[in-house]
């Protein structure tokens, strides 16, 4: 998804699909910069799912993710890569912390457990590169997003995350002529930010930020899980109810972060897409290219 985003701002760039190389094998990602050998490197590469994907496979995760960014970064080390920005996660953050969530509270305790396996191997990657910038000299970064989404992401039911699993579910709903059914009680509060918002951020720090610590990137505005289903059956014109399964899992109740790092840099409130825009395009997008969506059966 971000991927797709940033094809529209680096146009003489090359990207790497998930389906060219392995990188959760070290052989593979080293073959993979020997032959584009390139001088800066977006790290985007994740395995990534909502809530029930995460917990129904913490070991997986973990491992696969640990063995992507540990091959990814090694690689750019001896390739003499000049920079690499990385991607982590506000789950990187403790569960128990102090609001709104600020980068030097990364490491103060446990992420939550509905994903701690994810958000401790992504927590790795800030470490590495801190790391191998101290021993090596690298300037690897690493940025934090929020919740993202946009168009081009995955909308598998089985590992989605909040936004495209919804949008997926209320489409079937409308197609059967039914009502959807969604988890949790819909009280979380969760910050969301557009996938095309994230690209030009990236473009901006490839510019302007070197420091060894990570930096919050997201928009910091909060919506209801129940406010954005909302919004999305409004967009997708489903006339349905939205029932809430509550013996299901609602996850962290809210987590906001803090971006002023960012805005002290020049990235105003103003620079982001207004989300009602943001999430009818994704809306959009998602009807005119389904059933060939990504995750769709």
């Amino acid at each position: 998804m971000v991927g797709h985003a940033l094809k529209k701002n680096l146009l003489d760039s090359f990207f790497v699909g998930s389906d060219q190389f392995d990188l959760r094998r070290e052989e593979e990602t080293m073959r993979m910069f020997s032959y584009y050998e390139p001088d800066h490197v977006i790290h985007l590469a994740a395995k990534v799912g909502g809530i029930k994907a995460n917990s129904d496979n913490l070991g997986t995760f973990y491992l696969d993710n640990i063995r992507i960014n540990t091959n990814v970064l090694e690689a750019a080390r001896k390739s003499g890569c000049s920079k690499v920005i990385s991607l982590l996660s506000t789950c990187v953050y403790p569960d128990k912390a102090v609001y709104p969530l600020t980068e030097d509270q990364i490491h103060n305790g446990e992420p939550h457990s509905s994903n701690f396996a994810y958000a401790y191997a992504k927590r790795m990657l800030d470490v590495q590169s801190r790391a191998y910038r101290k021993q090596y000299g690298c300037n690897f970064i690493t940025i934090i997003p929020n919740n993202l989404f946009g168009e081009n992401d995955n909308y598998d039911l089985n590992d989605a995350h909040v936004i495209p699993a919804i949008m997926h579910k209320v489409f079937l709903a409308k197609q059967s002529n039914e009502d959807v059914v969604l988890w949790g009680d819909g009280s979380a509060l969760r910050e969301f930010t557009y996938s095309g918002d994230l690209a030009k951020i990236i473009m901006f720090l490839l510019d302007t930020y070197n420091a060894k610590e990570p930096i919050n990137v997201g928009n910091t505005q909060e919506y209801s899980i129940r406010r954005v289903a909302g919004m999305i059956a409004k967009n997708m014109g489903f006339k349905g109810s939205i029932i809430w399964n509550t013996d299901m899992p609602t996850g962290q109740l809210r987590k906001p972060s803090d971006n002023s790092k960012l805005r002290r840099r020049g990235w105003g409130q103003e620079d982001y897409t207004p989300f009602e825009t943001a999430l009818k395009n994704s809306c959009d997008w998602f009807m005119q290219h389904y059933p060939r969506a990504r995750g769709v059966r």
